[in-house]
């Protein structure tokens, strides 16, 4: 189905491998066409729950966009892909059901801000994050300026922006930008995990929770009246009248998305 993505659907979690290992899985415009429609598919598929998002062999996550694509472009010409890429992003930030970023190793520029546009990462502890733009005269422009900026502070996020420098697992989880680093051969098992704790939730409720915590960052929504919102919404499911009625029950709920 994909050319650059090997997919793997496993008790309702889809694993997407970004797959070009000779190139240290470098974002060229296949992949992000690519990443799109995993995005589309994950979305769609009521058998999917969850996703995780990684690259494939022991070096690299992704690398980086491949710079070759931008050789020769117009200043109209950069402000389209960017905004491509940013709106590939958007729509992993904004999808209903967790996906999660499993860094196994470099994730530079392009691939580092696929890692932020993930509702969490998780890093091996031989990963290294950055954004080395620029140093070939850029800037990153798939939204890494603003996620940085959001997850690891004002300063911290131009120091890194503009030294150019990378950052170990260790120093990334210091700065808030994983949520945890483990062995590489755990990496996969960790996210499962956590997605199997998640999965056992109300899906309902779990959509509203990405959507208000996007929210916060949003100038055109108020989060708070997002919560209220969602927070009224939620007393209209099927979920609800059994994650309540499980409590004072006393038993475990069973959750249907509904």
């Amino acid at each position: 189905m994909y050319q650059t993505l090997l997919t793997n659907k496993e008790n309702g979690i889809l694993t997407i491998t970004v797959n070009r290992p000779d190139k240290l899985n470098a974002l060229n415009k296949t992949v992000m066409e690519e990443i799109s429609m995993a995005v589309d598919e994950v979305c769609k598929d009521e058998t999917i729950k969850a996703a995780i998002i990684t690259g494939a062999g022991p070096k690299s996550f992704v690398a980086g966009a491949d710079i070759s694509e931008f050789i020769g472009l117009t200043v109209e010409e950069g402000k389209a892909l960017a905004k491509k890429g940013q709106d590939v992003f958007f729509k992993i930030e904004n999808a209903p059901k967790p996906i999660i970023a499993c860094v196994n190793g470099f994730a530079l520029g392009g691939g580092c801000e696929l890692a932020m546009a993930c509702h969490f990462r998780l890093a091996s502890d031989n990963a290294k994050f950055g954004q080395p733009e620029v140093n070939l005269g850029l800037l990153p422009g798939y939204g890494g300026t603003q996620r940085l900026t959001q997850l690891i502070g004002k300063g911290r996020a131009i120091e890194l922006m503009i030294t150019g420098n990378m950052i170990d697992a260790a120093t990334a989880l210091q700065f808030g930008l994983v949520n945890y680093v483990v062995p590489q051969e755990e990496l996969h098992g960790k996210a499962l995990s956590i997605l199997q704790v998640v999965l056992t939730k109300a899906p309902i409720a779990v959509a509203k929770c990405i959507a208000a915590a996007n929210a916060v960052f949003s100038e055109k929504q108020d989060g708070f009246d997002v919560e209220v919102n969602a927070f009224g919404e939620c007393f209209a499911t099927a979920d609800k009248v059994e994650g309540t009625t499980a409590f004072l029950e006393k038993r475990k709920p069973v959750f249907k998305g509904e």
